[in-house]
């Protein structure tokens, strides 16, 4: 049976998933509106990821005989104004969920909760991966201004980005 408080940090992990999986879908949205398909397609697939990683959450909390509790989504802010503001906001929101991530991880050794520390180091490499991925797009951004010329090249670049299921392995 997992230790009731790691299942509740686990749970409003879950609920930070799915809420990121609709800041994505607002992100993507946005894209769509000004005509970037391509970082429409980024940001639609980071969405399905983000569902992912709250169902891997999940199916954790089931398999440690747990009970998941869901919680109200909170709706995002849709206050987004050119793409490089965009990914700069992906990349503070990615920064965050690092911090809980980290969160996580500390309550499991304060807990000796060995097992869900040894899971949640996915999630620790994942993040790493998350915030490395963005954070090169921005320095693509940054390196050649608004050129719409580039812009339209990092568009199509974004484009060919495909889905790939998450799996905890």
């Amino acid at each position: 049976m997992i230790n009731k408080k790691i299942e509740e940090i686990l749970n409003a992990q879950i609920n930070k998933e799915f809420y990121s999986a609709y800041l994505y879908l607002a992100m993507s949205a946005y894209f769509d509106e000004v005509g970037l398909q391509g970082f429409s397609n980024w940001t639609k697939v980071q969405a399905r990821e983000e569902v992912d990683h709250g169902m891997i959450l999940f199916d954790y909390i089931i398999a440690r005989n747990g009970n998941v509790e869901f919680k109200q989504i909170e709706a995002p802010t849709g206050d987004f104004h050119e793409p490089l503001q965009v990914f700069e906001m992906i990349y503070e929101h990615e920064k965050s969920v690092t911090a809980s991530i980290d969160v996580v991880a500390g309550m499991t050794e304060d807990e000796c909760d060995l097992a869900t520390r040894n899971f949640i180091d996915w999630y620790i490499a994942e993040q790493v991966e998350e915030e490395k991925n963005v954070y090169e797009i921005i320095k693509k951004m940054k390196m050649f201004g608004s050129e719409k010329s580039v812009l339209y090249h990092l568009d199509l670049e974004l484009a060919k980005r495909e889905y790939r299921q998450h799996k905890y392995s």
